[in-house]
């Protein structure tokens, strides 16, 4: 019994480590994306060149690697468990030759052919430089995502919390010297500033991976001990082991690419779609306000639920190699439980307060506040499913996930080609806020598909009163209440005050609901970092007593 309750409080503390770094680089991101957006010279425009470039350049990072952390922990993971260290650090090894070959040739592929995916696929010719900027990046990625799978399956999750953090505090830091130098030197050329704000992101994922090497070696005495103390290991062939890598992390890679290709059908289609009504010019600012600004704030919460989708594939793995079903049961529950609490407040918060949030943020390019409200619908559906992926891949069902949202991806296709050329002076949906909508629907069907599978693989309960009605009372209440408070508040103070002053209010009074209303048991506040000592805490203060 004591080692099940040492085995959630790892998973949580996991858990909790990579939702803070995820937190802190989201932060970190908007910072740097809030800066180009206001910089004079770049603006919307050049995150439309930016944008574009990246969504090619992340499909491409989707193919050589994305796929490979979590295939990586679920191979690793289910090793160990066994005590399989020299099994485990063999698949490391081999993996890292077999993912750094794919990554160098995606580098070469996307720096040779930079030209042509620009001019004919994009059509936004400034976007060459950026994608050759970003080309060596791919090959970086792909080595970097190896190590961090291998650490992963040790649950030693900080490894990739710190890696991840590095990585976006040198992107956010070069981002603005590279800018601004070269805004000096080119007299703000649009095109070569977005350029420069993406190699940054090259120059940072080479110190991130220079970071994981220096991580493994300084690790490489007690890996060599485990590997000495191995049992259960199975010696098998080079070509057996890259062709279960390839079993696990090709469906996982699968569903990245199809998430990226989601993102990608805008890359294609909006601003070609815009040109029905719209000069190229202003297609490419409405295209940038998806991708700059929308996109931007709509994965905030998707950056910080990614620490359960992480963290539940080595768990589950590992626990179902042992048989303890039972476990894994109760952590994809309360990982579902954590998420819902986190997407709804944030869903509801941003439609409510979308034009504010917008000028408090990107006030010399405010517009969009439609659109990004449009986005925001799907916000419950995306985090969920994120949530459900991991859980999927954990049990084994890792081809759900890529059918799931390939179903979704067909139909945000339909969509796009429909809604988008339509001016959105003829109907509400047309244009930029079709391709939004068209995003959301996809997600819903992901989501419906993956919930029926999960629940059917494992005879999940989750009881309404728990997992909807109290979490929508609470977010009910945060909406009245702050609401109120705004439209008081706004008479005496400037517009950019009260907007942080109702989202604080918003919050705070989230949490007191989420109390009063007793979402969790006591079992699940001990599941939580610190969870004991907040138990005891609300119950000292007569807010919470656990039925």
């Amino acid at each position: 019994m004591k080692k099940k309750r040492i085995q959630k409080e790892s998973f949580m503390k996991s858990v909790f480590i990579l939702m803070v770094s995820q937190v802190l680089n989201k932060i970190l991101g908007l910072v740097y994306k809030l800066y180009l957006t206001n910089r004079e010279g770049f603006g919307d425009k050049g995150n439309a060149i930016s944008g574009s470039g990246f969504q090619i350049y992340a499909l491409f990072l989707t193919i050589s690697s994305i796929g490979v952390p979590g295939a990586i922990a679920k191979l690793v993971s289910e090793r160990v468990a066994i005590g399989d260290h020299k099994g485990a650090h063999r698949i490391f090894k081999i993996a890292f030759v077999t993912f750094g070959t794919i990554g160098f040739l995606c580098s070469t592929i996307l720096f040779l052919g930079a030209g042509y995916i620009a001019n004919h696929f994009l059509q936004i010719p400034e976007a060459e430089l950026t994608l050759v900027a970003l080309s060596p990046s791919v090959f970086l990625v792909s080595i970097s995502c190896v190590i961090k799978g291998y650490f992963n399956g040790r649950e030693s999750l900080k490894v990739t919390a710190n890696a991840q953090t590095l990585e976006q505090l040198f992107k956010t830091a070069l981002s603005v010297v590279l800018v601004e130098t070269i805004a000096i030197a080119s007299g703000v050329d649009t095109a070569i500033m977005a350029a420069g704000a993406n190699l940054s992101t090259t120059l940072a994922t080479f110190l991130c991976f220079f970071y994981l090497c220096s991580y493994y070696r300084a690790m490489k005495k007690e890996i060599a001990w485990e590997i000495k103390s191995s049992v259960n290991y199975r010696p098998t062939r080079v070509r057996k082991t890259i062709k279960q890598i390839f079993s696990v992390s090709i469906p996982m890679s699968i569903t990245s690419i199809l998430g990226t290709l989601n993102k990608n059908v805008d890359s294609m289609t909006v601003v070609r779609g815009l040109k029905n009504f719209l000069s190229e010019e202003q297609a490419k600012i409405q295209y940038g306000i998806l991708t700059g600004k929308v996109e931007t704030l709509v994965t905030l919460p998707m950056s910080m639920n990614m620490a359960f989708a992480t963290a539940l594939v080595p768990a589950i793995s590992s626990a179902r190699a042992m048989g303890d079903l039972q476990t894994a049961k109760k952590r994809i529950s309360f990982s579902m439980l954590i998420t819902i609490l986190i997407g709804l407040p944030c869903m509801v918060g941003m439609i409510l307060y979308a034009k504010p949030i917008l000028e408090l943020l990107f006030p010399n390019a405010t517009s969009g506040s439609f659109i990004y409200q449009i986005s925001c619908l799907g916000i419950i559906f995306i985090v969920l499913e994120q949530t459900m992926s991991g859980a999927l891949n954990g049990l084994g069902k890792i081809f759900v996930p890529a059918m799931a949202l390939g179903i979704g991806v067909i139909a945000k296709i339909l969509l796009n080609c429909y809604l988008v050329p339509i001016n959105p002076e003829n109907f509400l949906l047309g244009g930029v806020a079709g391709a939004a909508f068209s995003t959301v629907v996809c997600h819903i069907i992901a989501f419906s598909i993956e919930f029926r599978i999960l629940k059917r693989t494992i005879a999940l309960k989750l009881p309404a009163k728990k997992f909807m009605i109290k979490p929508i009372l609470a977010v009910t209440m945060m909406g009245i209440v702050s609401k109120i408070f705004y439209q008081v508040v706004i008479i005496n103070l400037s517009g950019k005050l009260t907007t942080i002053l109702t989202l604080l209010v918003a919050v705070i009074v989230y949490l007191i609901c989420l109390v009063l209303l007793q979402i969790f048991s006591r079992e699940e506040l001990f599941m939580i970092p610190y969870g004991k000592k907040i138990y005891y805490f609300l119950q000292k203060l007569g807010l919470y007593a656990d039925g």
